[in-house]
């Protein structure tokens, strides 16, 4: 029986597959085609100039058993890159082969002999963290929409998520913007929604990484000289998941390089997810045409669990761990932990540990112990109102005169440790600050918040007013 092309490299990439984890198989065979074979010679189609690198770089010595098990020591290997010439292809490490006649349906090739390596050929992807990035997507797979439960407070976030994960570039849903408090489950969706597209688009590359390691991972760049290469890679991605966003805020570099990776991969039809603790509006020192195209698509917010959701909650996670609880154990827990979902699960897992490693029956009196434990040591949020109200009522004036126009002394003053303390307890922006604040800018916020400051380190009196005002908020 004569050998075909095809039959050749089926053979092969049957002794591939045995060899090399499944996902690195499905990132970097499947999309192989087998096109000829002449002689010894097989011929190969490659998506792209990029892909044969990472091929030479990472499998030519895999390759090379595989084809000679199959044609023998003489066994050539020779690739056709797939080139597709549409208006405006400028995907990275991609030929445009000259033509006095390019159809934009056609594609050209271009034949790469295994062994004719150009010296400039160099895989650029050694960074710290990502050089494995189509290999591990660095998903959590204990996150899924499956333990992500839906209520009220997170049913248009959760829905949208869905929807990316069925049909991934493919929704006005682009980018899908999550944003919400701490603990609220934003991370969870994000990996949740990663985890349903790699089930069910196996052939995407899904990249999961924090604002923060993508920071790291650029500065890296720009010491060794490889920004291009690090925004190629970064333009490969079929879906990109960056979490906490709202870390790239003052990082000029970074927001640049972050930008033109956001255009490329909308322009292309890939999936951007992000994830911050604040609507695009509250962002501040993020650049505007940033901003403008993170509302693009659809911000959808994640909000305290109502009562109903935090009972699932709280069932749910019994039921994981198969412990049983008495109703109104599981109720008195919901009722008195209403701050987010990663201190609900906090507050109901040490009830469980309490039980078990101390003996007790779980009891609405231990219950009460645990959960009064667990509150006092919840951070209270704080809101801007709240503490012009205690700013105030400490200096004895009300709030009208407090966000009024006035420059006395005194009220300025009060002004300012109300500024000064919106900032240092709750997360809003200084501009969502000024604006609660008597409708001031977010420059007055600023100068507020260095004059107290100021007067701290050199007035005596102006430092008691902040440790009792401290006291006060901190109780």
């Amino acid at each position: 029986m004569s050998k075909t092309a095809q039959s050749v490299w089926k053979n092969c990439l049957s002794f591939i597959k045995d060899n090399i984890q499944e996902q690195a198989y499905k990132t970097w065979f499947e999309p192989i085609q087998s096109v000829d074979l002449t002689d010894n010679a097989l011929s190969i189609q490659v998506p792209s100039k990029f892909f044969y690198e990472w091929l030479e770089e990472h499998y030519v010595k895999l390759l090379k058993v595989a084809l000679t098990k199959e044609l023998g020591p003489n066994a050539k290997l020779l690739y056709k890159i797939k080139m597709e010439n549409s208006y405006n292809n400028k995907l990275p490490f991609t030929h445009q082969i000259p033509s006095n006649d390019r159809q934009a349906v056609k594609p050209q090739e271009v034949d790469v002999p295994i062994v004719q390596k150009d010296p400039e050929l160099k895989n650029p992807f050694i960074i710290p963290g990502i050089r494995n990035i189509n290999i591990d997507s660095q998903l959590n797979a204990n996150y899924s929409f499956d333990n992500f439960l839906e209520g009220d407070s997170n049913r248009l976030a959760r829905s949208a998520g869905m929807a990316v994960a069925n049909k991934p570039g493919g929704t006005s849903f682009n980018p899908l913007l999550i944003f919400g408090g701490v603990g609220l489950g934003k991370t969870h969706l994000a990996h949740a929604i990663g985890v349903e597209i790699k089930e069910k688009h196996p052939e995407k590359t899904v990249l999961y990484i924090s604002a923060e390691i993508f920071t790291q991972q650029y500065i890296e760049s720009v010491k060794k000289n490889t920004r291009n290469d690090f925004i190629h890679f970064y333009q490969l991605i079929d879906v990109l998941i960056i979490d906490d966003v709202q870390f790239l805020s003052g990082k000029s570099g970074t927001q640049d390089v972050f930008f033109h990776i956001f255009n490329h991969l909308h322009q292309n039809g890939k999936q951007v997810i992000l994830t911050s603790d604040k609507a695009p509006v509250d962002m501040q020192d993020i650049e505007q045409r940033l901003l403008s195209r993170f509302k693009w698509g659809l911000s959808a917010e994640l909000h305290q669990p109502d009562y109903e959701t935090r009972i699932s909650i709280l069932k749910n996670i019994l039921y994981r761990d198969g412990v049983e609880m008495p109703e109104e154990i599981i109720e008195y827990v919901a009722k008195n932990i209403k701050s987010n979902v990663r201190e609900l699960e906090g507050a109901i897992i040490s009830l469980i540990a309490q039980s078990s490693f101390n003996k007790k029956e779980v009891t609405i009196d231990l219950a009460k112990q645990v959960v009064e434990k667990f509150v006092k040591n919840i951070k209270r949020e704080i809101s801007v109102d709240y503490i012009q109200k205690i700013v105030s009522d400490y200096f004895q004036l009300d709030i009208e005169t407090l966000q009024s126009k006035t420059r006395k002394r005194d009220v300025v003053q009060a002004r300012q440790l109300a500024m000064f303390f919106a900032k240092k307890y709750t997360k809003n922006s200084l501009a969502n600050i000024g604006s609660q604040i008597g409708n001031r800018d977010h420059a007055t916020v600023l100068h507020a918040c260095k004059t107290v400051d100021n007067l701290v380190s050199t007035d005596k009196q102006f430092r008691k007013f902040v440790d009792d005002l401290n006291k006060k908020l901190s109780q």
